[in-house]
């Protein structure tokens, strides 16, 4: 990806370095253990991570003299790029519909973080949080998505930052909202099949992103593309259950299989077109 020569974004938080509230060992870290077992299942970890907070709500302090790498630095600085991108995309998609962009924030954190979401910890991996309009991410989780999942390359990680700023784009146009009261009237098994849809409208915005980009910017690179829809597939439902527990459970689905998250990201890539990417108006995403 052509980055280095792009604007950076100003929206960035970087909380690198501060110590996150500290766990009782025991309890605390069992509640971690449950969180990550529900959320590969495709549960909701939050209830259980606010659970994992820090005895009597201490807050994060900072960590004097704490020094990052060359490489670490200019991964945040790829970050701030890829932030900015989306700005200068999504600014132009709402000023097309006669709206103003809200530009989110992006929190850099290390290990843990509290979020007006609640406590949470890098192992549930990067996520937005819609009452503080921020999104959060650990950079080791890159890591993780290289070592791990097989999902490496600056395009992969760009995709991430751009499906998690997809979220902000459905906060902003009331999308959210409305997941929310639908899926308040649905047992549990429809209220995932409806989350899927959700996330994978996030993909498709996320793809869009790319599509804008890369048309005003040409911001795209060989093999560009290939590692992105790697990554899309590497982290689909089906592909991380299976990992995890070595079975597919589909009514615990909550992002979507592997298949359904590569091709709404394409669709959002080939075409473009908002109207394009509503994963709730099809009879089967």
């Amino acid at each position: 990806m052509r980055w280095k020569d792009l604007r950076r974004s100003q929206n960035v938080e970087d909380r690198r370095g501060m110590s996150g509230p500290k766990m009782a060992m025991g309890g605390g870290l069992g509640v971690l253990v449950i969180a990550l077992v529900v959320w590969l299942l495709g549960g909701d970890p939050a209830p259980i991570l606010q659970q994992a907070g820090p005895p009597g709500g201490a807050p994060s302090a900072s960590v004097p003299g704490v020094e990052f790498t060359a490489e670490e630095n200019e991964l945040a600085d790829f970050v701030s790029v890829v932030l900015a991108e989306t700005e200068t995309v999504w600014n132009a998609q709402f000023q097309a519909l006669g709206r103003t962009y809200e530009e989110p924030k992006l929190v850099l954190f290390t290990d843990a973080v509290q979020s007006a979401c609640g406590y949470a910890q890098a192992a549930m991996g990067p996520f937005y949080c819609a009452p503080d309009a921020k999104v959060y991410i650990d950079l080791g989780f890159y890591r993780e998505l290289k070592t791990r999942h097989g999902a490496g390359g600056d395009f992969a990680e760009a995709y991430v930052i751009a499906h998690e700023v997809g979220h902000h784009v459905q906060n902003l146009l009331g999308i959210m909202d409305e997941y929310g009261r639908r899926s308040a009237r649905l047992n549990e098994r429809e209220a995932n099949a409806l989350t899927v849809r959700l996330e994978l409208q996030a993909d498709c915005f996320a793809g869009l992103w790319a599509h804008h980009s890369h048309r005003e910017r040409r911001i795209l690179e060989e093999g560009d593309i290939e590692e992105a829809l790697n990554a899309a597939g590497a982290i689909g439902d089906d592909r991380l259950q299976r990992q995890a527990t070595g079975r597919v459970v589909p009514d615990a689905f909550t992002h979507g299989t592997s298949e359904q998250r590569v091709r709404w990201f394409s669709r959002g890539l080939q075409d473009g077109d908002l109207r394009r990417c509503d994963a709730f108006a099809v009879a089967a995403p």
